[in-house]
């Protein structure tokens, strides 16, 4: 179900509480109400969930980025060792 189909939902829902005698509706009333407030929080804490998953994503395409230009350092530097090294054998 989407925003807009719950809003719609419960706005027929108030609706109808609302035909109801007042001691009916009261308890009624509150219920929806917590209801809403739970639909918010909820939204409120998808929200937050998709921005913590948004940072982590970055967060890793980073670490890979860092990776990877790590092990081209570790590379260079080998086949600088490397060439030093046959380059000593070379003059012993």
């Amino acid at each position: 179900m989407n925003e807009q189909d719950f809003q719609k939902k419960l706005g027929e829902l108030m609706a109808q509480i609302g035909e109801l005698p007042e001691t009916d509706r009261a308890p009624l009333e509150a219920i929806a109400g917590e209801a809403q407030s739970r639909h918010d929080k909820m939204r409120q804490t998808i929200g937050d969930l998709q921005e913590s998953l948004d940072y982590l994503r970055l967060s890793v395409k980073y670490l890979v980025f860092d990776l990877e230009a790590t092990r081209r350092e570790n590379d260079y530097l080998r086949s600088l060792l490397e060439k030093r090294n046959t380059e000593s054998e070379g003059s012993d």
